[in-house]
């Protein structure tokens, strides 16, 4: 799906509390670039059923050592804590073709970080994670969840890493530090033709800082080819089956991986998972219906409250009002957000985006939005850096980059200007609050300087081993009919559903014992649940 990169990171937003580096500006862009036809020509060359690997890839040995603090592009911050328990993390790079079509030219080291399992006489393998993005670094994100995976590591290597172009791993590079701070500071909700104008000049600007800093690399980042990667990597660990966590558009890169490599599938769990039905628009507006009924819930607990609200309205309809009413002030006039900078109205709503990712942030939102009503945005601004991946120095991690050269060059969508202005009343019956913001990212790729390959990538896997996949019926960036979709589209007998009824981005990472209980029995166990099942 097209990114949105003036904001909302694009098929996984990354929790706030949890990775640093956010997984970015485009948290509401793309969320269903998947599915089932269209497959192409991989612009990176090759067909889409290519599987040769190189035979000296495959062999190489991985020299394991102490993991490095991160890197800028990784989100930066200390080097990963000790395990729980003891223990270290250990980090390593694995070579991969630049171009499969090309196995014996260039390669691209992937930054690779794994934590052993606690009992190796009963170790199952490794379980390789994706927690979303796409942009998100894999070797900060592992450490930052180490905690709820505690379980499955006593029988599995945890194992992330950093696709190709993200974090560690060749990262895409695009605009510098200080003209980024004025991109997602600009107004990417148009309300004239000078306003128009100016958006898509900055949409067409930072298109050509990608191609000038990034250029050889645009055309061999898309899923197929992280795909790819993980079936070298499967091998390269020692692996007979790929066991696989992903989350968000980790459930799209897993789809993908599943299709092109049905019988090394091993335990696989899809959590979060985007519909691999949708094409862009349609993945777009199921996200603004997402986020949309993630506010309604937020708004009915609101006036559930009463007078411990902070906003005010005595309706849940009410309270929204309020909202689009103060996003329409800031689209005229910012209010102070943080040392120079100013809150705008798309950083306020990528702001509230963010805090809608879990209900845990609802406390935050409510904050956020009452000061900022004050004249104070300092918090919905902090949000929105976390959302876009810059930290307290100004800096940015290479997430907003790394999503929008990710989502470009996988979905093959170009719309024009007068075909976007056409799509926006649509978007805006869906969401007063987030349909303008959402209806306008469809420009995102308009002007990236590689082509894309598929309307829908295909996911069909038969012959896969069985995959659980979790859909959350309030989960935002995700929207719930994305779960069942993505069961079909596998096949029989291969994706397996299970529904969490609760709030929030994913449902293992919510804490909830039904959820984990019926994963960690899938993973350590072998144990499969009966298709239908519901936790609460």
């Amino acid at each position: 799906m097209p990114t949105l990169p003036t904001s909302f990171p694009a098929r996984r937003g990354t929790l706030l509390a949890a990775v640093s580096t956010a997984t970015a500006a485009a948290l509401l862009t793309a969320a269903g670039c998947s599915g089932g036809g269209d497959s192409g020509e991989n612009p990176a060359g090759g067909n889409v059923n290519v599987r040769d690997t190189p035979s000296g890839l495959a062999s190489q040995r991985l020299a394991w050592t102490a993991c490095p603090a991160p890197s800028v592009a990784e989100g930066g911050g200390p080097s990963p804590s000790p395990l729980p328990g003891g223990g270290s993390w250990e980090c390593a790079t694995m070579k991969v073709p630049l171009d499969y079509a090309k196995p014996h030219g260039d390669t691209v080291g992937l930054a690779l970080i794994r934590a052993r399992a606690r009992d190796q006489a009963r170790r199952i393998g490794s379980l390789v994670f994706n927690f979303g993005g796409p942009g998100g670094s894999g070797v900060t994100g592992l450490p930052s969840f180490a905690n709820d995976y505690e379980k499955l590591r006593s029988r599995y290597d945890l194992v992330s890493f950093d696709p190709r172009g993200v974090g560690r791993s060749r990262p895409v590079e695009c605009e510098t530090n200080k003209r980024l701070d004025a991109f997602y500071a600009q107004d990417s909700t148009p309300d004239t033709p000078a306003e128009e104008a100016s958006y898509v000049n900055s949409l067409q600007s930072y298109a050509a800082a990608c191609e000038r800093r990034s250029g050889p690399e645009l055309p061999y980042v898309g899923t197929q080819n992280a795909a790819r990667d993980m079936e070298l990597m499967r091998q390269v660990l020692g692996d007979d089956k790929l066991h696989y966590f992903g989350i968000s558009y980790g459930t799209e890169l897993g789809g993908v991986y599943a299709h092109l490599y049905p019988k090394s599938v091993g335990r696989a769990v899809f959590d979060a998972v985007v519909d691999p039905t949708q094409d862009s628009e349609q993945g777009s507006l199921g996200q603004t219906k997402g986020f949309q009924l993630a506010l309604d819930n937020f708004a009915k607990d609101c006036i559930a409250r009463g007078s411990a609200c902070k906003l005010p309205g005595s309706t849940p309809q009410e309270v929204e009002s309020f909202i689009t009413r103060l996003q329409k002030r800031l689209d005229k006039q910012p209010v102070a957000g943080i040392g120079a900078r100013q809150l705008t109205e798309p950083q306020a709503t990528n702001g509230m985006a963010q805090a809608l990712y879990s209900k845990e942030f609802w406390p935050l939102l409510e904050q956020g939005i009452d000061e900022a009503d004050g004249g104070n945005g300092a918090l919905l601004l902090a949000l929105s850096d976390s959302m876009n991946g810059r930290n307290e120095k100004g800096q940015y991690s290479n997430v907003q980059a790394a999503n929008a050269a990710i989502n470009c060059v996988d979905s093959k969508e170009r719309y024009t200007l007068d075909e976007t202005r056409a799509k926006l009343p649509e978007f805006r019956r869906a969401s007063p609050v987030f349909g303008d913001f959402l209806g306008w990212g469809l420009l995102g790729c308009s002007h990236w300087p590689v082509p894309g390959q598929w309307r829908t990538p295909d996911v069909h896997a038969p012959g896969a081993a069985p995959i659980l996949v979790i859909g959350n019926t309030g989960d935002p960036a995700t929207p719930y009919a994305g779960a069942r979709a993505m069961a079909n589209a596998l096949g029989k007998g291969v994706g397996v559903e299970l529904t969490y009824k609760g709030q929030g981005h994913g449902a293992y990472d919510s804490g909830n014992p039904c959820v984990q209980r019926t994963v960690n029995d899938y993973l350590l166990n072998g144990k499969v649940p009966a298709a239908g099942t519901v936790c609460r």
